[in-house]
């Protein structure tokens, strides 16, 4: 990899990320680097600022914080082929990063038994950017899902440039204003109308995401390995409202029901996206682009990192997992 430009993101609000961020950058500009530090966070959106400011796009984009930070980076830079090496710094579970310990800077000296653990799991014992400059990593790419507006004259909203992207999910809620916290949603997969969900909302989400919101709200948990689209509704009043999984190539909308005066949100991996009323439409499809994602394990498993971070049997029971 070309290691000449790097756009370093941390999380809004944690001091943690903020101090690494300044370390990697400090370690990197020593190299030659040409680094431009951002701050990402619910109401700190960086990425338009640096697209205006930046002549060039970055060869990587160093992420610093939890699966929220990694989430916007991805819905900006996937479009841009920017690949994203991402550490838990500050975050919660982590399903999109890597162990903070992974970041083997000069400046920094964990313990002895610490390093070795992160330089076995690495899979090597060199520097972090000399790892990727010697391409030794591995590159994921993870599907992602886009979302038209149609305000109901078969014409796409004029005031949205370009589709919402969503790596985790799109998902549709009642306003907050509202009186009722239930609403009535049509969807229509391939062009034939599938159900009318009433209750709390409705999940659309991709493999990557089934293990988010989808996943709390009862859906099944998809490998990212593969390719397919969880529609899962959100406290359905119908015991016959299940959730499905679609092929990826499936073309689903999201129609509102209902009085005129009720409005629907849209949410794209958590954060809100826009507000339709009845009568407009949401078209939701696989995304052409998707979310370029820098593996340094030397033997990912997508099972382990399940174990580990929903606590599942092997890590309630015992610290080892029985011989059977």
């Amino acid at each position: 990899m070309r290691l000449e430009r790097v756009w370093l993101i941390a999380r809004a609000g944690s001091q943690a990320a903020q101090r690494q961020a300044r370390r990697c950058a400090a370690d990197l500009r020593d190299q030659g680097v040409h680094v431009v530090t951002a701050i990402s966070g619910l109401a700190r959106d960086p990425y338009p600022g640096l697209l205006a400011s930046e002549a060039h796009l970055p060869d990587l984009a160093l992420v610093l914080g939890g699966d929220g930070t990694v989430l916007g980076a991805a819905r900006h830079l996937a479009p841009l082929d920017v690949p994203l090496l991402s550490f838990n710094v500050g975050g919660h579970l982590g399903f999109l990063t890597h162990d903070r310990r992974l970041l083997r800077l000069a400046s920094e000296s964990p313990p002895a038994e610490q390093a070795e653990a992160a330089t076995a799991e690495a899979g090597g014992s060199s520097g972090l950017w000399q790892r990727l400059r010697d391409d030794r990593f591995a590159l994921e790419q993870r599907m992602m899902l886009e979302a038209r507006i149609d305000r109901g004259d078969g014409v796409e909203d004029p005031g949205v440039a370009g589709p919402h992207l969503a790596l985790n999910d799109f998902y549709f809620r009642p306003g907050l204003d509202e009186l009722s916290s239930t609403c009535v949603l049509e969807l229509e997969i391939d062009g034939e109308v599938v159900d009318q969900y009433r209750g709390d909302g409705l999940i659309v989400a991709t493999p990557t995401g089934s293990t988010g919101y989808a996943m709390a709200a009862g859906g099944p948990i998809l490998h990212p390995g593969l390719e397919g689209i969880v529609v899962n509704p959100i406290c359905p009043m119908s015991l016959s409202s299940r959730a499905v999984v679609v092929p990826p190539r499936a073309q689903l909308s999201v129609w509102p029901l209902g009085e005129s005066s009720r409005r629907l949100r849209l949410w794209q991996d958590g954060v809100q996206a826009t507000t339709l009323e009845p009568g407009d439409r949401a078209l939701v499809q696989r995304s052409q682009h998707g979310a370029l994602l820098i593996t340094l394990e030397q033997s990912p498993s997508y099972y382990r990192t399940l174990t580990h971070k929903l606590h599942w049997a092997g890590s309630l029971i015992a610290a080892e997992p029985s011989h059977n």
